[in-house]
């Protein structure tokens, strides 16, 4: 059948830290064999220009090839 790939919730946003907390949790979700992580109010909630910086650090995990599958 295969292997279905993960796709992690980066959960509720609590304002500072939660690009941080997003990378971090990007970072695990790719080293675990994750897909994509889904990301809603951590980006939306917030200004436009935080928003986007916050959903570019995430992409930038996922196209980075230094972190791989550990």
């Amino acid at each position: 059948m295969g292997r279905a790939g993960l796709i992690n919730s980066g959960g509720e946003s609590k304002g500072a830290g939660d690009l941080e907390a997003a990378v971090t949790t990007a970072v695990i979700n790719k080293r675990a064999g994750g897909m994509g992580l889904i990301s809603g109010r951590k980006a939306f909630q917030r200004p436009l220009k935080e928003g986007v910086a916050l959903l570019n650090a995430i992409q930038d995990v996922y196209l980075c090839r230094e972190v791989s599958v550990a």
